[in-house]
């Protein structure tokens, strides 16, 4: 998503989630048009189930001295380290030249590499060394719009959304003038934009995709492409949609984003709002979705990082932006770490995000303290998938998560000032593990908690 728009296109979302699609039976896409690719490699048999996905984002350009795969190759295990199962690689793709800004969202062809990051044999090192740590591979498919100067532009006009003088557009509304908009009436385009999709997960043997502005093009698009995805033999694919269309989910995505859960975050932290409009944000989040599917929680990403700024910035330092992260990584939902974040990185990483290169020893104790966090969510059951009982109060969030016998208590001050937070009656006098520390703990009545601080405790 371009940044500089970001703000106005969240609010677009937030309208466009009450949309109603009109009914459309999408056109077959027929077996010539996505062709036979021949498969590289051996498909990946350990795709996480869908509660069990931590999500690592990764912006290559600001990733490593040189910016390409090989710098990523090079902290593979670092990420594994860190307890990340799921790399999401932002777009590989040229980057559009024609009323460009260097945006790696201006897609110029979408069955190349940019150079800049190296070459296919590259990628595909990338994905077989993260296969052989367990880790599956996702990339970013921007299927709304193009660069002005992508390979279709000068034989499809008509792939293209027009204006009444024949002139191909820009997303209405949206302030994006380096890309060109498509057109989601044309099945010739959508066939070519799913065969390109198919094609990054036989050549590459990539693991799924996190789709760029998934409420813009309309839902039955999106349906089209999963149902074709999703024919592959052998592939349990990893579909997550940057939207907050509640119909993303009907057409099959995983995972949503979830902007609601980051904004409400933030006005619990600058706004004063209650601690308690997390769960309102929780009902919001999963009323229309099944059990299985998942919105997708964060404190940064390459898009907030940039625009708004760092977790440090927005969370209330080291400490408050820890609390915040325990919400986002136990409460509901699936975490994403955006790169950096674990290292405490202090400066925005800004767009177009060739400016910056993230110094990773910059706060190791922080580093380390993400690696417990996100530890205890992957040993824990309870945690990824057990029944969640909130006793959250307005200054403090507060939770418990059980699954076959594990029960686990997190507490959580997400304001800067010392809170007292009174031990709901049937947690009183019961002994824990202070997860962090290995700590014997027993709860009385009531318990002080210091600005930020947080307890992960387990039964």
């Amino acid at each position: 998503m371009h940044i500089l728009s970001m703000l106005f296109t969240w609010m677009m979302m937030s309208c466009g989630s009450k949309e109603t699609i009109p009914p459309f039976t999408p056109p077959p896409v027929p077996s010539d048009s996505i062709a036979a690719v021949t498969q590289y490699g051996t498909p990946f048999n350990n795709v996480p189930d869908r509660p069990d996905a931590v999500i690592y984002q990764v912006n290559m350009r600001v990733f490593s001295a040189a910016g390409d795969f090989a710098g990523v190759i090079n902290r593979l295990d670092s990420i594994k380290a860190l307890g990340a199962n799921v790399i999401y690689l932002m777009p590989l793709h040229p980057v559009g030249v024609l009323n460009g800004i260097n945006s790696p969202y201006s897609i110029k062809d979408h069955t190349a590499v940019n150079p800049e990051f190296g070459t296919l044999a590259d990628l595909r090192k990338l994905v077989e060394e993260a296969h052989d740590r367990d880790m599956s591979v996702i990339m970013d498919w921007v299927a709304n719009h193009t660069a002005w100067d992508h390979v279709w532009m000068a034989d499809h006009k008509d792939w293209y959304m027009q204006d009444n003088g024949g002139n191909v557009v820009s997303p209405p509304g949206m302030g994006w003038n380096d890309v060109a908009q498509l057109n989601f009436s044309n099945a010739a385009m959508r066939q070519a934009m799913i065969k390109a999709m198919r094609y990054w997960v036989l050549t590459a043997n990539i693991d799924g995709f996190r789709c760029d502005y998934t409420d813009g093009p309309p839902v039955d698009f999106w349906k089209q492409a999963i149902d074709t995805l999703r024919k592959i033999p052998q592939r349990k694919l990893i579909l997550l949609a940057e939207g907050s269309r509640a119909a993303n989910f009907s057409a099959g995505f995983d995972y949503s984003f979830g902007f609601g859960f980051f904004n409400t975050l933030k006005a619990i932290y600058h706004d004063n709002r209650s601690v308690q409009s997390i769960d309102e944000q929780n009902t919001t989040d999963y009323e229309a979705i099944s059990s299985t599917q998942h919105v997708v929680r964060y404190i940064t990403n390459h898009d907030v990082n940039g625009a708004e700024g760092t977790p440090l910035e927005l969370f209330g330092g080291e400490q408050g932006s820890m609390a915040a992260f325990v919400v986002a990584c136990y409460m509901k939902g699936v975490p994403m770490i955006y790169n950096g974040q674990e290292a405490g990185t202090p400066v925005r990483l800004t767009f177009p995000f060739t400016s910056t290169k993230i110094n990773w020893g910059i706060h190791p104790e922080i580093t380390e303290e993400y690696k417990k966090v996100i530890a205890f969510r992957n040993s824990s059951a309870a945690i990824r998938k057990g029944q969640l009982v909130s006793y959250s109060t307005t200054d403090v969030c507060a939770f418990t998560k059980e699954l076959n016998g594990e029960r686990v208590y997190i507490i959580a001050n997400l304001r800067n000032q010392a809170v007292s937070y009174t031990i709901p009656a049937p947690l009183q006098n019961t002994a824990w593990t202070n997860i962090m520390n290995g700590a014997a703990t027993t709860l009385g009545t009531t318990i002080t908690l210091s600005p930020y601080t947080y307890y992960i405790l387990k039964e």
